[in-house]
């Protein structure tokens, strides 16, 4: 029996069936973008790349957890 994903992962499968990219190529967006808060990123990837809100949250929440150095210490400030 398989696990079932929880969490941000759980949204993958549709973003990249709605958007047509690989979550890999998201993910390496996110990490070269100059903004580094949860929100601004959130809010970017809504403006500019036309994601819907919880999308654009997961990817950011499970790239921001990979990667905590990009988070930085004051992610709720």
């Amino acid at each position: 029996m398989t696990a079932t994903v929880k969490g941000p992962a759980s949204y993958f499968p549709s973003i990249e069936k709605k958007y047509g990219r690989p979550v890999a190529e998201w993910k390496d967006l996110i990490r070269s973008s100059p903004l580094t808060k949860h929100m601004e990123l959130v809010a970017w990837l809504k403006t500019e790349h036309g994601l819907g809100h919880g999308h654009a949250n997961a990817l950011v929440a499970h790239t921001l957890a990979e990667d905590p150095a990009k988070a930085g210490p004051a992610q709720g400030a």
